[in-house]
C-alpha cells in the first residue's frame, strides 16, 4: 500500500487529505487498528525518529510522548525510584525497561502529555501496554507488539486506538520536500549524529562533565532536534523534565522549560506525594489538582470548599517558601539548546532550576558575557557548534 487516505488534514474543512509515498513505493508503515488523522501521522513519524535516535545513541529502550508535532516528554528505559514510581503512578506494577521508558516520558508533564502520541523504541511488550492503557492518549507507534501487548491497547477507545507498527529497515530519501501556499520547499535530511563527541569543546573555567551529564545532553539535544523552534529541553536522571517549544524568544523558552522542570521537582515534595485524594478521583483530575496545588491554593482558583471534590480532607497549604527550599536543594540538572544563547539571562533563569551542565551551540556576538555568567554560578558549559531547528 503506498496511499492512506485521512478523514480530513489539519482541520475538518481541510479535505480530501491523504499520505502517500511519492515515489509509488509502499508505505513503511502500517494501521493496525484506528484511524489516525493527519496530525497523528506528524506525531508519529516525528516521534518515532526521536525514540529510534535515543535508542542508537544510548543503547537503551527509548519512549516519547507527542503533541502537536513536539514532545511533551522523552526518556531512556532506566530503572525507576521509589518517588518516581509514586509520581508517575505506576507503584506495583511491571516495569520493564520499555515501561519504564514510557512512564518516564508520560509523567514528565502530564499536563501537557494529555492526550498524547507515544512512540516507543521497542516492540511493545505486555507491561507497557498495560501503562498505556490506564492512561488518555491518541495512539502508538512501535516497530512492532507482542500479541497479549497489541490486544490490551486494540481494546483502548472501544475498539477504535490508533496502533501503528513502523518499518524498522525503512531508510527515507536523502531530500525531503514540503509545500507552502503553494510553493514547494526542498533540503536535505537533518542526520547530524548526536553524541558524546559534541561536548568536547568545553568553554567555562569548570570542565567536570560526568557521564550522567552526558546522557541527559544527548537526551535533551536529540529531544530539541524534533522539537518545534526556538526551543530548549532541561534533562535529568535519563529523561527530559522540561520543554519549552515554538517560542519566540529564546529566554522565553527558557522560563517555560524551566517552570515545567520546577513543577517536576515540586511533584516529588513529601507534601504533594502525601496528598489525600479521594478514592473515586480520575487520573486527568487528579493531575489538574496537583498543577494547582503546586501553583496555589485550591480555593485561590477554584473557590472556597472546592478542595472536598478532590481531596478526603483539606490539604495543608505548600507555602512559597517551602517551594523556594525545595527547589533550592535541586543541582545536577542538563540543558541543551537549539541556538545561542543571546544573552546571559538565559543562563541566569536555567540556574534557578538547578542546571549545572548546559550544551548549546555557541556563536553569539556575546559569548565572552554567557560564558562569564556559567563561570559566575559554577557551570560546564560545551558549544557543540551545532544548531537544531526544526520546522
Amino acid at each position: 500500500m503506498n496511499e492512506f487516505a485521512l478523514k480530513y488534514g489539519c482541520n475538518p474543512n481541510q479535505k480530501p487529505a491523504r499520505i502517500f509515498m511519492a515515489n509509488g513505493l509502499n508505505l513503511p508503515l502500517e494501521v493496525l487498528n484506528g484511524r489516525p488523522g493527519y496530525i497523528n501521522f506528524m506525531d508519529a513519524l516525528n516521534s518515532w525518529q526521536l525514540v529510534r535516535e535515543l535508542k542508537e545513541a544510548l543503547k537503551l529502550p527509548a519512549a516519547a510522548s507527542f503533541k502537536h508535532v513536539s514532545p511533551a516528554g522523552a526518556a531512556a528505559g532506566l530503572p525507576l525510584s521509589d518517588v518516581l514510581k509514586k509520581i508517575y503512578f505506576v507503584e506495583g506494577k511491571e516495569l520493564t525497561p520499555l515501561a519504564c521508558a514510557y512512564a518516564r516520558a508520560r509523567g514528565a508533564d502530564r499536563m501537557s502529555s494529555f492526550g498524547d502520541w507515544i512512540a516507543l523504541s521497542d516492540v511493545c511488550d505486555a507491561a507497557t501496554a498495560k501503562l498505556i492503557a490506564a492512561e488518555v492518549s491518541d495512539g502508538v507507534i512501535a516497530p512492532g507488539y507482542e500479541p497479549e501487548a497489541f490486544e490490551i491497547l486494540s481494546r483502548k477507545k472501544k475498539g477504535e486506538y490508533n496502533i501503528i507498527r513502523i518499518d524498522l529497515d525503512y531508510v527515507p530519501e536523502q531530500l525531503e520536500r514540503r509545500q507552502i501556499f503553494g510553493i514547494t520547499f526542498e533540503q536535505g535530511r537533518n542526520e547530524v549524529r548526536i553524541d558524546e563527541n559534541l561536548f568536547t569543546n568545553i568553554v567555562t573555567k569548570n570542565s567536570n562533565l560526568p557521564e550522567s551529564a552526558k546522557r541527559d545532553l544527548i537526551i535533551s539535544l536529540i529531544t530539541l532536534k524534533y522539537t518545534q523552534s526556538n526551543s530548549v529541553c532541561y534533562a535529568k536522571d535519563g529523561q527530559a523534565i522540561g520543554i519549552g517549544a515554538g517560542q519566540q524568544s529564546r529566554v522565553h523558552c527558557t522560563r517555560l522549560a524551566g517552570d515545567k522542570a520546577d513543577n517536576w521537582h515540586l511533584r516529588q515534595h513529601p507534601k504533594v506525594l502525601a496528598l489525600p485524594f479521594r478514592d473515586d478521583i480520575g487520573r486527568a483530575d487528579r493531575d489538574n489538582a496537583i498543577d494547582v496545588y503546586i501553583s496555589r491554593t485550591p480555593e485561590d482558583i477554584l473557590g472556597e470548599g472546592a478542595w472536598q471534590r478532590v481531596f478526603r480532607e483539606r490539604p495543608e497549604p505548600l507555602t512559597e517558601e517551602e517551594k523556594r527550599e525545595w527547589l533550592s536543594k535541586v543541582t545536577g540538572v542538563s540543558l541543551g539548546s537549539d541556538a545561542f544563547f543571546p544573552f546571559g539571562d538565559n543562563v541566569e533563569r536555567a540556574y534557578k532550576s538547578g542546571v549545572k551542565y548546559i550544551a548549546q551551540p555557541g556563536g553569539s556576538v556575546r559569548d565572552d558575557l554567557v560564558i562569564e555568567t556559567c563561570d559566575r554560578f559554577g557551570m560546564v558549559m560545551a558549544f557543540t557548534g551545532l544548531r537544531l531547528f526544526h520546522h
